[in-house]
């Protein structure tokens, strides 16, 4: 489940808040244990996440790196290069 969270910080653009919520929401799944939450912690659920974006924001933020930004599409092309030498048949 965790392995959709990516890193965010240092990039340029940087990171939206679609991308921070996206990162919460799988964080909070995986800590739960549910993707679903049951109606009973339906609400408990999604005010974690709330908490856990507003507080990744707060940090994405707070941090400081004397590092260029990384370009997103050149972190892809990386990633997908790995993918592919990985999973080559």
């Amino acid at each position: 489940m965790c392995r959709n969270i990516r890193t965010l910080h240092n990039f340029e653009p940087p990171a939206t808040g679609d991308e921070v919520r996206a990162a919460a929401l799988q964080y909070v799944r995986k800590v739960s244990g549910s993707t679903s939450p049951s109606q009973a912690n339906e609400a408990v659920f999604h005010q974690a996440v709330e908490d856990v974006a507003r507080i990744t924001a707060e940090l994405l933020d707070a941090l400081v790196t004397a590092a260029p930004p990384k370009d997103r599409e050149v972190e892809a092309a990386k990633a997908k290069a790995r993918s592919e030498k990985r999973f080559a048949a």
